[in-house]
């Protein structure tokens, strides 16, 4: 480690660490960048103390480290720092494994530097045909063959396919040798396409009905306003007429008419003879006083 103070400084908001941070850097400078990334901060980055681990002279160092600072990793300054109640001026190297521009260097300087932009997410299907080629290295895509074949995965996966059922269908049973790897995973997923998923009938719609909190009586919604009746709410309710029922004056003429209906056959006659005889009868034609020539002959005279 470096003295208190010295030593390497990583940078803020940098990308996660990948095979392929300094893949565009000579081997030499790449080198020295991938050793000084895994480095701790603190840790003594000078000339010296990396000559004695990595197989560069001090002056090859010094230019490595040079050609890294031009490349946007590195930068060299003093930070001034306030403790134990004294403050002092102390040198920094900042690194920083994502290459970053002048600007970015200034807005750090400054205490404001910009936050990093995300980079653009890939979608599940152009991530599937990258990784083809780790399945089946004789389906290795480039990055324009991905693009133009991630339309017809995107289809694959709206009909409910899986990424094993995909690669089952691309990768069993290839041809020795494969000559055009693109060609092929085009003329697959397109021949093989599974067909569209039916959508599911619509459910109908369950029937409700709702009950009064207090006395369980069924009613629309409307009329139950807080989960209550109206008589529970205290609400005076009208009745319809046509359930009023049998007015009071007619109630015993109508019980009698239904118990009349209600009684043995016998006793319905013997009901019969009786209401006959308090009936008045109409008089016979014997009965009715005799009038006219005929009357005069039946009249005895005195």
């Amino acid at each position: 480690m470096a003295n208190p103070g010295y030593g390497k400084r990583s940078a803020s908001g940098q990308r996660p660490r990948t095979a392929h941070d300094f893949a565009h850097l000579p081997p030499r400078e790449a080198a020295v960048a991938a050793y000084v990334d895994r480095l701790p901060d603190g840790a003594d980055i000078s000339v010296k103390t990396l000559a004695k681990i990595l197989p560069y002279g001090q002056c090859a160092l010094r230019t490595a480290l040079n050609n890294l600072q031009r490349a946007g990793h590195l930068r060299r300054g003093s930070e001034h720092v306030i403790g134990s109640g004294s403050a002092r001026w102390v040198t920094r190297t900042f690194f920083s494994r994502t290459r970053r521009d002048d600007d970015w260097w200034a807005a750090f300087t400054r205490g404001d530097a910009p936050p990093e932009q995300p980079r653009p997410t890939r979608s599940r299907a152009f991530v599937l045909l990258a990784a083809l080629g780790r399945t089946a290295p004789a389906l290795s895509l480039s990055s324009t063959d991905c693009a133009a074949l991630e339309p017809y995965v995107t289809a694959w996966f709206d009909r409910g396919a899986t990424e094993v059922q995909l690669l089952h269908a691309l990768t069993d049973g290839l041809p020795v040798p494969v000559h055009h790897a693109a060609a092929l995973v085009r003329s697959r997923l397109t021949t093989k396409m599974p067909p569209e998923r039916v959508a599911p009938p619509t459910p109908s719609a369950a029937l409700r009905v709702l009950e009064c909190a207090k006395c369980g009586t069924p009613g629309r919604a409307e009329t139950l306003p807080g989960g209550e009746c109206g008589p529970c709410r205290g609400e005076l309710t009208s009745v319809p007429a046509s359930s009023r029922g049998i007015p009071a004056d007619g109630v015993r003429d109508r019980m009698a008419e239904v118990r009349a209906a209600m009684a043995p056959a016998p006793r319905r006659r013997a009901q019969s003879r009786d209401a006959a005889a308090a009936t008045p009868s109409a008089p016979t034609r014997s009965e009715l006083p005799a009038t006219g020539p005929a009357a005069a002959l039946r009249t005895p005279h005195p």
